[in-house]
This record gives C-alpha cells, structure tokens and sequence, in this order.
C-alpha cells in the first residue's frame, strides 16, 4: 500500500476508534499506526498538504483523549516523536498542533504510575519539542507539568530525573514568565539546593542541565551572584569546557554549548572569559572537536566558536587558533607542539564548509559565517599576511558554492543552496578587502583568474529567472523567504561585481549593464526597505553606482518602494484589527482568571476603589491623614500594583497564546479553503453525474410502466408458481439431504484424490530414483571390469616388486655390515676428536696467555719505539754537531798545514790530526 492509502487507511481507523472503542477497533489503529511509523514519511507530513495535515490532527486528538487505550497513546507518542526528527515538522507540531500544551497533559495523566513507559516517552518528546525553542502556553496543562518536573527532581533520582531536568532547561531557557512562575513557589530554596548538588554528581549530563536552569532562574539575582563569582567562575569555566570536549554524547554537549553561549551574553562573565587563563587550550580542544564528528555536533561547535566571535578579544584569539596553529597547545598543559597538516583547524573548517547539501545539518553555512568574522577581525586588526596562505586554499570552495545545480528540484534544498551562496559572498567581499589591504598583486590576479565576469552574470541570471523575483512592478518582497534570499544574492553580488570592475576583464561592462535593468528594483526594494542595516548600505551602495546612470529605472524604483510600504502598513493594521478582535477573548480569560483569585483579593480591590472614590471627592482634605495612614494606603498600592503587574503579564502569556491560535486558524481556514475548492469540484461532477442520472431515470420510468403491464400478467403467472413452488419444496427438502450426502462423499473423494496425488508423486520419485540406481548399477559394472583388468596388471607388477626387494634386502644386509664397520671407524674418530677438542682447549687457554703477552709486548714495544724515535732524534742532532765539529777540525788542520808548510816543516796531516 503506498503512503497515502496509509494515510487514509489511519484516518478511518481512527474514526471508527472514535465513534466504538471496541478493542478490534484499537488493534486496527495500532496497526495503521505501526505502518504508518514504519513507513517514515518524515519529509510528507513537514509539506502542507491537506492528507498528511489532517493525520497529525487526528493523531493528536488520540492523543489528547482521555479515554485512548494506553497502547494506543504509546504508540502515538512513538510516531510523534519519529516525525520530531524533522526540523519542519517539529516546528509545525509545536506551533500549528499545540502538541506541547497536550503533551503535558498526557504526562499529568500519566504522572500517577512512574514506571508507565507513555510517561518517560512523553517528557523525552516534550524535551526534543522545547529544545531551543521558547514556549507560549500558558494553561493548567503547563503550571501541572512545571510543578511535577519540580517535584521529581527533588525526589529520589531515578531513570525520569535527567529526562525532567532536561525539559526544565528547555522551559527555563529565554522563558521569562516560566522563570517568574518558578521563582514565585514556596519551595524555589530547596530546588536551588537541589540543583546545585546535583553540580558535584557522577553523570555530566546531569551537571550540565542543573547548570542551565540554574544559569536560567539565578544569573542575575543574588544566588547567581555567589555561583558565578569571581572566583568560582574559573572553576566554573573548566567544567563546562571538559564537558564540551568530553561530554557523554551529542545531547550533553549541545546543551554544554548553549549554556557557554548564554553566559557569554553577561557582560561581566564575557569579560570574565577574556582574562580567562586556560582559554588558549581550552580552545584548542574545542577545535580539534571539529575532526571525525557527526555533522549534528559539528553545527553546535561552530555555533560556541561564532558566540566566541561576538566578543572581540575572543575573536581574536580564535582568529589566531585558525590562521595560526603552529603555536597552539592541543592539550590542557602550556606545552606547545606541533600540529599535523591535516589537522589543521582550517583544514577541518573548509571541509565542512563543503559539505552536501542533502545532510541533516547545514554545518556549511556556520562555517562560512565563521569565516566571515575571522576574515573581518583581520581586515580589522590589519594583519593581513596571516590569511594570505589560506586564501587560496578557500577560493575554489567559495567558487563551488557558487554554481547552481540544475537538478535541485526540492524547494529545501534550494533554500540551503541559496543561504550558502549569500555567506559564500560575504567571505568572498572580505578576502577582496584582505587583497586590497596586503596589495600583493599575484594574489589578486589568481582571484580575478578564478571569479569571472561571466559566472556572476550567470549567477544573477539564475537568481533573476527561478527564484521568482521577476514578477512585476509591487510585488509582496517580505512574502517569501526564497525571495528574500535571492534578493540578497542579487545584491551581494553586485556589491563583489563593484569591487572586481577594475581587476577582471569585462566585469565593468558587465557591472553596469545589470544596473540598468528593470528586473534590479525589486532587489533594490527589498534592501531600502529593509529592517537590517548591512542590507540596506548594501542597496544604497548599488543605488549610488546606478543613479547616474541613463536608463535606470528610478520611478519604477519608487514606485516599487512605495507600493511595499503600502503593503507593509495594510498588514500591519490586518495584525491591529487581529488584536482589537482578540480583546473580548482576553477580557473573558481575564475575568475567568480573576474569579479564580482568593476573596482576599477581591475585598482588597473593594478597599482600594473606596479609597479612589474618596480621594476623588475631596474627603481626604476634610479627614486629614496621619502618616500611619499614609502609609497604609502606599501599601495598598504597592499591593494592587504588584497584583496588577502579575496579571499582566498572565494576560500577555493568554494574548500571545490566542495570537498563537489565531494562526492555527489561519492555517485551518486555508485548509478548509483547500478542502473547499475540492469540494466544489467534487460537485460539479456530481451535478453533471446527476444531470445524466434524470436523462436515464425518464428513459427508465418509460420502461416501468412497459414492466407494470407486464407485472400483472405476471402476477397471475405467479400465483401457478406459488403452487409449483409448494411441491417444488418438497423436493428441496429432498435435494437438501442428497445434497449433504453429497458433500460428505466429495469431501471422502477429495481426501481420496490428494491422497492418490502424494502417492503418484511418491512413485514417480521412485521410478526416478530406480531409473538412477539403474543407471549408477552399469556404470560400477564398467568400473569392476576395469579394476579387474588393472588387479591382473597389478599382480604382475607386484611380483616384478617382490623380485626387486628380494635383490635390495641382500644389497641391504652388505650394506648394514658396511654400516658396522664405520660405525666402528665413526667410534674411533669421536675419540680421537675429543681427545683433540681437549688439546684445542688447552691451546686456546695458552693463545689466550700468549696473546696477553703479546699485548703487553707491544705496548712495550710501542713504548720502546717512541724511545727510540726521541734517541734517534737527539742521535741526529749529535751527529749534526760531529760533522759540523768536523768541519771546523778539517779547517784548523788545512790551516796548521798551511802553516807549517809556510815555516818549513813537513808535518803529516795524519800527524797533525791527531794532536788536535
């Protein structure tokens, strides 16, 4: 069955519930219910078709019965909160269905028997329906819940308690009536104490809800004061960072995340924050978060680091954790290492700035708003070098998100294309900003290379023709929110065009050929008129490059702007006359309220109007008033005043509230004005079924009076019959018993025919079977023949063998007396090799000895040769001063020689050498 015949097949069983609560009846709704949830047609029931819209409705009203079976209540509940997955579809639960005011009624229902599983279920599907998600209901369904939630977290801890301290975060959380509520019961100090010992218990989810509530009801009153002081913020501060970065799953941290987040909008503890001194590694760990995790808590890790971004000193340092990690300690020491490439927090935040457009979470479109203000807090800081390596790394995937695919047909995802493109300019108008601040020309050429003229007219055309924005002069810009963000492409584009009209080819003719376009006002109209500021210097920085310009449109362009006004003011006077019509329904629930108050408090506004009238006539002046009295009568206003101050903002909880079910009955009145134009078609095909069915019923009653004729002559006919039918009778009653006798032997004939069926099923297997055995019989006759013939070979070969082994046993036995005699041999040799293994034992032990000396020797030796070479040195210097004595005895004797042969004596010289 296909889902809408599910859906129908619900919807009737569900009437049928309605109208009998026969357990045939509920065992029908529990099954369509059962197909229904194992269909998961999330995605059907987020649309706003009028099949699945009328299937949460009747889903809800099964649950708002008091008289549902509790099965079926469980099983509506497991449904709803399958469909709670979707984020539209839990929206439209929340604000169309109402599905939390009866939801707390189930749970005060249910509240009786704790271990009922409709109850854990119910708070678990309040919690995910709450979750960041501010409620408007007040009623007796709500006040019950707040005070049950109280009650059992204050009592012994069991499986509900994390559950309710959830879903009191949740109601807590940028609630102020619900925290007045609560700050207004008796037994507020005991829940405080409550709380804050559960900020010491074993489990961080737990630590984490009590945190928040408590963050919630106390950050600005006295308790709030002493829990996050000075000097317990610190402490305070590191608990929340370890349960970021080591929490017990993605719920704790989401909620971890929130509460830093609401912190960080105090003033006093952002700046708490800044001088903060673990932030730098506390930072370090929440961004290596960004690696390997599920899209869901990679979303709430880049919505803490963007809340970091809007505190300046914060950002800063995030700029430089990004841009600059080689310094950054990854771990909670001051030890500084350093990171790997691909862990690069940069690296982490352009992949899921990448991310397709089919997941669950648009972590792209966070990332790339943290570019934004990392890029700005550069442009701000001046320090653009640190961004230029990163430049290129991010252009490619800003160019990407650029480009439309054309086979997006899901309106969904085009929104998200549409959002991604819009953060993917701005990034892009800050890295221009960047190039012109570090003036490095190559870089700027590189880009004007990548971004052409020719892809932003592209992109403007796309925007122009699908997005619906062309549809003529006046039209409704603040109706669709497609149009809105096509607008905002159209302008931030043009916006990037303006800047790039000097840098790349052909942008500048391209740049003013657009201004001068008509289909530009309504992207204009949208962005004069618009409530956010950036927006609207946007549309006048456009405005101011198209004025001069011959052929744009400026009446048109006014025109534009003055028929949206004109819109704008109609239903702001459409929501007025909403109110004024609402007034009489709050004036009864006031009256309602009030007469619920104590008499007290009406005699006290009895007093006070005596008190007026008399103040009003004068008698004041004639009774003069001591001071005691006086301050009787302040008191008394202090009184009404207060009261009055409580009532009001209960009557605004009941106005928001009825301006709530005044949308829901927008959303029905178009629904019913669906079903009524279904209606009205339905009739004109009956009219004209009806139209056909008079034509025949005319041709019809011709013939009736035909068959009236006929009738009475067949009347006549009958009465004959009546008679023949009587003795035909008999023979019935006759035919009857054969009849069953009949039955009885077809029955014997039909048991006897199966029967013979199995046994000629069973003999035909066996004649298969007997065929087969057949078949293997001859062919093991063949294989006998052979074996035989192969024994008869065999016998031969064995006894060729037998011959063989006789000749090898008597080789054998010379061989084993061989073997004897080198046994013997072998003995004698293992003798003598022990014999020598001694003697190489005590030759080794006496080299050893040898060696030793030898050594010793040599160092001798060595010793002795440096002696010798210092001998040999002073020998050649003795030897030097013998051949230089020599020299001079050589002269003294030449010269005695001389002498005496000049005197005349003949003296030898051997003579005259020696007595020298």
């Amino acid at each position: 069955m296909d889902a809408l015949g599910c859906m129908k097949a619900l919807l009737l069983a569900a009437t049928q519930y309605r109208a009998a609560k026969t357990p045939s009846n509920a065992a029908l709704l529990q099954r369509s219910l059962e197909v229904i949830s194992g269909l998961k047609l999330t995605r059907l029931f987020a649309s706003n078709q009028i099949l699945p819209s009328e299937c949460l409705s009747c889903v809800v009203e099964l649950l708002e019965d008091t008289n549902t079976d509790p099965s079926l209540t469980l099983s509506v509940v497991t449904l709803l909160s399958q469909l709670a997955l979707d984020n539209e579809t839990r929206e439209a639960l929340q604000d169309t269905y109402s599905l939390t005011s009866v939801l707390a009624g189930v749970v005060h229902r249910s509240s009786t028997n704790l271990s009922d599983p409709v109850l854990l279920q119910s708070i678990q599907l309040l919690q995910r329906l709450t979750y960041s998600v501010p409620v408007f209901c007040p009623g007796a369904n709500i006040d019950e819940l707040i005070s049950f939630l109280m009650h059992h977290v204050q009592s012994a801890e069991d499986e509900l308690t994390i559950p309710c301290l959830g879903l009191l975060a949740n109601l807590c959380r940028h609630n102020l009536s619900i925290q007045t509520q609560i700050k207004s019961m008796k037994n507020v100090k005991s829940f405080y104490r409550t709380l804050i010992s559960f900020l010491a218990h074993s489990s961080l989810t737990m630590v984490v809800f009590a945190l928040s509530v408590l963050s919630s009801l106390t950050l600005n009153e006295e308790v709030g004061e002493k829990l996050f002081h000075a000097r317990n913020i610190h402490q305070t501060f590191q608990l929340i960072f370890n349960i970021v970065v080591n929490g017990d799953g993605t719920l704790t941290r989401k909620y971890s995340v929130d509460l830093l987040m609401d912190l960080l909008k105090n003033p006093k503890i952002a700046d708490y924050l800044t001088r903060y001194e673990h932030f730098t590694s506390c930072l370090g760990q929440v961004l290596d978060l960004l690696h390997g995790r599920d899209p869901d808590s990679s979303s709430k890790i880049l919505e803490l680091l963007l809340a970091f971004c809007s505190v300046t000193e914060l950002r800063h340092t995030l700029r430089q954790a990004i841009l600059e990690p080689s310094g950054l300690p990854v771990s909670g020491n001051t030890r500084f290492v350093t990171r790997p490439k691909t862990f690069e927090p940069s690296v982490a935040l352009v992949h899921l700035s990448n991310q397709p457009l089919e997941g669950s979470e648009d972590c792209s479109v966070l990332a790339l708003q943290l570019f934004k203000e990392i890029f700005e807090d550069v442009i701000s800081d001046g320090n653009s070098a640190s961004a230029e390596h990163f430049v290129d790394l991010l252009l490619p995937v800003l160019l990407d998100h650029l480009q439309m695919p054309e086979q997006i047909v899901d309106e969904l995802l085009v929104k998200k294309k549409c959002e991604r493109m819009v953060k993917a300019i701005n990034v892009l108008t800050n890295i221009l900003f960047i190039l012109l601040l570090c003036r490095d020309d190559i870089l700027k050429k590189h880009a004007s290379k990548v971004l052409t003229a020719n892809q932003c007219v592209s992109l403007l055309e796309h925007q122009f023709t699908y997005s619906g924005i062309d549809a003529g002069l006046g039209t409704k810009v603040v109706d669709s929110q497609m149009c809105k963000l096509a607008a905002d492409i159209i302008l931030k584009t043009l916006d990037l065009m303006s800047r790039l009209k000097q840098d790349v080819p052909g942008m500048e003719v391209s740049f003013y050929k657009i201004l001068q376009d008509q289909r530009l006002i309504t992207p204009l109209t949208f962005a004069l008129t618009s409530d956010h500021r950036e927006q609207v210097q946007v549309g006048f920085r456009i405005l101011f490059e198209a004025a001069p310009l011959p052929d744009f449109p400026a009446m048109m362009l006014g025109e534009s702007i003055a028929a949206n006004n004109a819109y704008r003011q109609q239903e702001t006077e459409h929501v007025s006359k909403r109110i004024q019509v609402q007034s009489p329904l709050t004036s009864i629930t006031s009256v309602r309220c009030s007469s619920s108050y104590p008499s007290s408090d009406e005699s006290t506004t009895s007093n006070i109007q005596e008190l007026i009238q008399k103040l009003q006539s004068g008698l004041e002046v004639k009774e003069p008033l001591t001071d005691m009295r006086i301050s009787d009568i302040m008191d008394v206003y202090e009184q009404k005043l207060s009261a009055l101050a409580s009532k009001e903002t209960r009557l605004q909880g009941f106005l928001e509230a009825k301006a709530l079910a005044l949308a829901q009955a927008d959303r029905l009145m178009a629904q019913y004005r669906c079903q009524r134009a279904q209606a009205e078609t339905e009739a004109r095909t009956l009219a004209a079924m009806l139209k056909d069915a008079e034509r025949k019923n005319e041709e019809l009653n011709d013939l009736l009076k035909a068959q009236q004729v006929e009738s009475e002559r067949a009347q006549t006919d009958i009465e004959q019959l009546f008679q023949h039918n009587r003795k035909l009778q008999t023979v019935a009653e006759e035919h009857e018993i054969l009849k069953k006798s009949s039955v009885d032997l077809l029955q014997r004939y039909e048991t006897t025919e199966r029967q013979y069926k199995d046994l000629q099923n069973t003999c035909s297997s066996l004649n298969k079977q007997i065929e087969g055995m057949q078949k293997r019989n001859e062919s093991l006759q063949q294989q006998n023949d052979r074996i035989a013939a192969q024994l008869v070979e065999t016998e031969d070969h064995r006894k060729e063998l037998q011959q063989q082994l006789q000749e090898r046993d008597g080789k054998i036995a010379t061989l084993q007396q061989k073997i004897k005699v080198l046994e013997e041999k072998l003995k004698a040799q293992q003798k003598e090799k022990t014999d020598m293994e001694q003697t190489i034992d005590i030759l080794r032990k006496e080299l050893s000895k040898t060696e030793q000396a030898r050594k010793e020797l040599s160092i001798k030796a060595s010793s002795l040769e440096v002696q010798k070479s210092q001998l040999e040195g002073r020998l050649e210097e003795k030897e030097a001063l013998v051949k230089l004595q020599k020299e001079e005895l050589n002269k003294y004797s030449n010269m005695i020689s001389m002498i005496h042969s000049l005197s005349g004596g003949k003296l030898s010289t051997e003579t005259v050498n020696l007595s020298l």
